[in-house]
């Protein structure tokens, strides 16, 4: 199976879907190296960092899944670092 390394950027201006968030995260954790969130409490959003080492086509499908939700904005970025594992 391949994988790529990649990072996405999630910034949450809708509160109220902030569960839903964490439940399509928790699908993919298998996929998930790390997460940070930043509450940035002066602009009422919350900033997502996720990196992932996934198939490049989970990644897509985690970003739309996260990207159609009610205020919510996704960006992904890959790296060329691209393993072929056997599982």
């Amino acid at each position: 199976m391949e994988t790529r390394v990649a990072v996405m950027s999630i910034i949450v201006e809708n509160p109220d879907t902030v569960e839903q968030i964490n439940a399509v995260l928790h699908e993919y954790g298998e996929w998930i190296i790390g997460r940070m969130g930043i509450p940035y409490k002066a602009r009422g959003i919350s900033i997502i960092s996720i990196a992932l080492d996934a198939p490049q086509d989970r990644i897509a499908a985690l970003a739309g899944r996260v990207g159609n939700l009610s205020g919510v904005s996704v960006k992904t970025a890959y790296s060329g670092v691209i393993s072929h594992e056997n599982t």
